[in-house]
């Protein structure tokens, strides 16, 4: 790859953080404008220039098949399974597969570090993005923090570490800034291991959403929206919290994501080389899906380590999906006990496995889509991938 020629940089110096934000309200805070990268923010940024179907080429050496049913909902790909640990690491907000595949690079000499997120001593929810360069900095990363995160904040600490291979755990769109810079880094292999990710808020946001919908807000550890159609909340004594999607205070939580995530439509990471979520697979494990041949080498990693199953598909999703969309615009909120009604009802006949992926992909698709249509109009036709397009064509949206 190109060597970092800094002479390029100087006259864009890093900036203290948040004090620019070329893509104004829809910056999804992802670092790089904290770095001299910014020069090419531009180019790089998901809310200023959409390029994915040219990233899927750089990275991939293909865009995906829109032909391909598969394809044009979970991006390139040479397989996907479902997948869990057999020894689960202890914490690890699934079973480690993330934390064990980074572990194995490290450990093998593959990669010099690996960009992770820890937290602050101060905030288990407040991101801190690290270059770890040993396994215990590593499992100090386990455990999603669902709030915006400058993970490439970083690239100047990795240019001046002078690491030629680097191990990168992102979300979509700071993997679409990264694909963008790539070859100004000066490493000579880049491995990128992605997690799907939607409806991210500030620490803020984060707060009103524990208050308005778990029991106990101060001892959540952690938590995920599940394929049962319920929010789980782990708390500090290991209790599990289970809230119906259909309950939450739609009316009070429509404001709190931020504005990069309502515009986003990345959310497969379609440009990692390796992807492990939970929204493809069976209750209880983990997605996974290899996109190229760096992915695999990723993977084999801990072929040993971990049990698999093929992926499935049940149920169908379009009706709940169509329902959804006015219910969501409106702002509607349940009663607890029909919510909960709902939840039972939907997770016995509703969509399971790649069909549970597509339902949660429309519905937030269509969502941000109107959402771009409202408040961005002059960006829609551009900003909107022709994969999204085809997807929210698929329904009836309100004006």
């Amino acid at each position: 790859m190109t060597s970092v020629d800094s002479s390029k940089h100087t006259k864009a110096k890093a900036l203290k953080p948040g004090s620019r934000r070329p893509a104004k309200e829809l910056c999804s805070e992802c670092g790089l404008c904290d770095t001299y990268y910014i020069h090419y923010v531009k180019e790089a940024c998901a809310f200023i220039t959409q390029q994915i179907d040219t990233l899927e080429t750089q990275a991939h050496s293909r865009s995906r098949n829109l032909d391909n049913p598969d394809e044009l909902y979970f991006g390139v790909h040479q397989e996907m399974m479902a997948a869990r640990k057999q020894q689960p690491i202890e914490g690890a907000q699934w079973t480690g597969i993330v934390s064990s595949i980074a572990i194995e690079m490290l450990n093998s000499g593959l990669v010099e570090g690996v960009v992770c997120v820890q937290n602050t001593k101060e905030d288990r929810f407040q991101p801190m993005p690290v270059i770890a360069r040993t396994p215990e900095e590593i499992l100090a990363a386990r455990v999603n923090k669902p709030t915006l995160s400058p993970n490439l904040s970083i690239l100047e600490e990795v240019e001046k570490s002078g690491m030629k291979r680097l191990l990168v755990i992102g979300v979509g769109c700071q993997i679409q800034a990264l694909r963008a810079v790539e070859k100004k880094l000066g490493l000579e292999k880049l491995y990128v291991l992605g997690t799907p990710c939607v409806d991210n808020v500030t620490r803020a946001g984060l707060q009103k959403f524990l208050e308005t919908t778990s029991r106990s807000p101060e001892t959540v550890v952690h938590y995920e929206f599940m394929q049962d159609f319920r929010i789980h909340f782990k708390h500090e004594d290991g209790s599990i919290e289970k809230v119906p999607f259909f309950g939450l205070k739609t009316n009070q939580l429509k404001d709190v994501f931020a504005p990069s995530c309502m515009s986003c439509f990345d959310y497969v990471n379609s440009l990692a080389d390796l992807v492990v979520g939970y929204m493809g697979a069976p209750f209880g494990w983990q997605w996974i899906v290899v996109r190229n041949d760096t992915g695999k080498e990723m993977l084999d990693l801990v072929k040993d380590q971990i049990n698999t199953q093929p992926v499935m598909s049940q149920g169908n999703r379009k009706e709940a999906v169509q329902q959804g969309i006015p219910a969501y615009d409106k702002g509607v909120t349940l009663p607890m006990w029909v919510a909960k009604m709902m939840g039972v009802v939907i997770d016995k006949i509703g969509p399971k496995g790649l069909e549970y992926a597509r339902f949660s992909i429309d519905s937030h698709f269509t969502r941000n889509y109107l959402y771009v249509k409202r408040n961005h109009p002059e960006k829609l036709e551009a900003h909107v991938p022709e994969f999204g397009k085809r997807i929210v064509g698929q329904y009836k949206l309100p004006e």
